[in-house]
């Protein structure tokens, strides 16, 4: 009776680690098709899991690179890709030089969501501290 039972907790625990492991090494199908539906000429992103447990694919189209994210159900949340400064619109260089003129600026991304829709996130070094922007093409700060 006591090897039944040893025999039992084994399989269980092998089962269950089994299981964590295919889970935490693998892209749900679902979000696979979602990416593939949205970005059709890309086939090879490489994936990541996110702090809030969103998936995100990595990958170049024309040479630039893109992160897009998707929830673990398959719906598209954004994507963002690095710009330079002077890549800016000149209605937000312009806020930026007014404003934050003596802020460090340490990033820049366009960004496409589909909550907010298109934006520029802007990230400074204030006091010490990173802050993050978000502006509208015109200038509209968003956040």
């Amino acid at each position: 009776m006591k090897a039944f039972k040893n025999i039992k907790f084994a399989l269980i625990a092998f089962i269950a680690f089994s299981c964590q492991h295919t889970v935490k090494g693998q892209t749900p199908e679902v979000v696979k098709q979602a990416f593939e539906a949205k970005y059709p000429n890309e086939n090879n992103p490489d994936w990541e899991v996110d702090a809030n447990g969103n998936y995100e694919a990595q990958f170049k189209q024309n040479g630039e690179k893109y992160r897009a994210d998707f929830s673990p159900s398959g719906n598209w949340i954004e994507t963002e890709s690095s710009i330079k400064k002077d890549d800016l619109p000149k209605a937000i260089r312009d806020i930026i030089k007014n404003e934050y003129g003596s802020e460090d600026i340490t990033e820049v991304e366009h960004v496409d969501s589909a909550s907010k829709g298109e934006f520029y996130d802007v990230e400074f070094k204030q006091k010490g501290k990173n802050k993050d922007v978000e502006f509208r093409a015109n200038g509209t700060i968003i956040n």
